[in-house]
């Protein structure tokens, strides 16, 4: 890997890692396209802790609230943010249930099939287009709690993401939108959602990190800014109602690539 496709990986990881088209579906078709090997443990770690910085920057706020509501002198002022701190655990258990289970390995095989990512990414724009038809939700109505039914629906949500072409910022907040959430506070939910699979993701490769190269750097920093911006188009987009325009995208980019890689690939490619 050289630095220019480091700085390409690092860009998809970080703009499809918030943004709700699926980054590791983007990962492996953007790999076959290139023609570049599946990036070392050591690249992953990086461009993901990139990915992890955007987020606490940019909800760094809410993240301090949350840690001084744990604080005794603190606990009563700021008891919304500790009751999130128990609905983020909640949330996050369908997914480790499923990573701990032997329905990881089916679940990660689809990996080398990129013409089936090209379907998942199918199934990920039909469900961007179901807030769409949620009247409620259009209007930016919803209950400004999240509770323990709609952290496990988002939980659920989460957990499928885990195959390469199903967005996880786009299946938790959908899923949070149809549990009745408002959609500003079910993305905020859902990005929040990603710090602990985030780290629990790195801190289980940390064993097998190498020496840090150069372009390992780039990929990280590339990814930390792709990042931040995927951020805050996705808050955007939600606020105005625009989810299902990334819904387009899905059902185009999947379209094409279940048309190149299922039927136009040339043997032996």
């Amino acid at each position: 890997m050289n630095i220019i496709e480091a700085a390409i990986l690092g860009l998809v990881q970080g703009l499809t890692e918030f943004l709700p088209v699926s980054s590791s579906g983007h990962l492996v078709l953007a790999q076959e396209l290139l023609g570049v090997d599946e990036p070392s443990i050591t690249f992953e770690i990086v461009a993901h802790l990139g990915t992890l910085l955007s987020v606490l920057l940019y909800f760094w706020r809410r993240l301090f609230r949350m840690v001084l509501s744990i604080i005794p002198p603190f606990r009563a002022e700021y008891a919304r943010e500790r009751r999130w701190i128990g609905m983020l655990a909640i949330a996050s258990v369908p997914a480790a249930i499923v990573g701990f289970s032997p329905l990881k390995g089916f679940f990660t095989s689809a990996y080398d099939k990129p013409a089936l990512v090209g379907g998942l990414l199918i199934c990920t724009g039909v469900l961007l287009f179901l807030p769409r038809f949620i009247q409620r939700q259009r209007r930016g109505e919803g209950s400004e709690e999240v509770s323990v039914r709609s952290a496990l629906f988002m939980g659920i949500g989460q957990a499928f993401a885990i195959l390469p072409g199903i967005s996880r910022s786009g299946s938790t907040i959908v899923s949070g939108m149809l549990a009745g959430v408002k959609p500003s506070v079910v993305a905020e939910f859902s990005f929040l959602m990603a710090l602990p699979a985030i780290l629990a993701a790195s801190v289980l490769e940390l064993r097998d990190i190498e020496s840090l190269r150069i372009e390992y750097w780039v990929g990280g920093a590339v990814a930390f800014v792709s990042g931040m911006f995927a951020i805050l188009t996705v808050m955007a987009a939600v606020k105005k109602g625009k989810f299902e325009y990334f819904g387009i995208y899905c059902l185009i980019a999947g379209a094409a690539a279940i048309a190149y890689f299922g039927f136009l690939q040339p043997a032996g490619a």
